[in-house]
């Protein structure tokens, strides 16, 4: 059996930034700050991550709830957000031939590794009907570092049903050094593709076993896994 763990954005979508416009849009309406997240990173970390820097730049106080009601409010503005036109927005090359033929496969489970809060994932996926083709994953609702995630796919992949296997049977798939760094850190392997904030240079700098432009040759994806 092998697991692959895919990130979401810039992996195997492109949202048009509905989701970083979703939590200015958020942050602004509870917490009266606009331009909260102007120059945070935000590419391969987690949303609590993201959330607490910007809390932290702009002195807001996150606790007495205030994290859940911006996480509330921020899944209102998503799916606001994605339903608003742009041309950067959709399915990556190959990625639906990818999943399609991850389904048919009995030896691989496809899971998600994302830095996404747990709705924001789903809300996100579904605006392009990909989650029906992932039963979990780990998400970056309470997590800071992204390599803690890892642990959490594993688990919530045994927990329906995927069999325990060797970390050198997991591929972590995404668009960042992050990804890179995560399947590093769990003795995975990692593959990288360039539909992000780096290009292939850079992804291979970093140490991906493997590194595609982009995923439309999703026959010689399939064949690696």
């Amino acid at each position: 059996m092998t697991i692959v763990l895919f990130d979401i954005d810039g992996t195997l979508i492109r949202t048009g930034r509905a989701g970083s416009r979703a939590m200015d849009l958020a942050f602004e309406d509870l917490f009266g700050v606009r331009g909260a997240f102007d120059r945070i990173p935000m590419a391969g970390r987690t949303d609590k991550g993201i959330l607490d820097e910007a809390a932290v730049r702009t002195g807001v106080d996150l606790s007495n709830g205030n994290a859940q009601r911006f996480r509330a409010r921020y899944v209102t503005r998503l799916a606001e957000t994605l339903r608003q036109p742009t041309a950067d927005k959709g399915i990556l090359p190959g990625v639906e031939a990818i999943l399609d033929g991850l389904t048919d496969r009995p030896d691989v489970f496809p899971a998600l590794l994302t830095g996404n809060c747990e709705q924001g994932a789903r809300i996100k996926l579904e605006y392009f009907d990909l989650w029906k083709f992932f039963r979990c994953g780990a998400f970056g609702d309470e997590v800071t570092d992204r390599n803690e995630l890892f642990s959490v796919a594993i688990e919530r992949a045994s927990a329906c049903g995927a069999p325990p296997v060797h970390p050198n049977k997991v591929f972590v798939v995404g668009d960042t050094v992050l990804d890179i760094a995560c399947a590093h850190a769990a003795g995975a392997r990692s593959i990288a593709v360039a539909t992000g904030p780096s290009d292939v240079e850079t992804l291979r700098a970093a140490g991906a076993d493997v590194v595609f432009e982009d995923l439309s040759a999703a026959g010689q994806f399939l064949g690696l896994i």
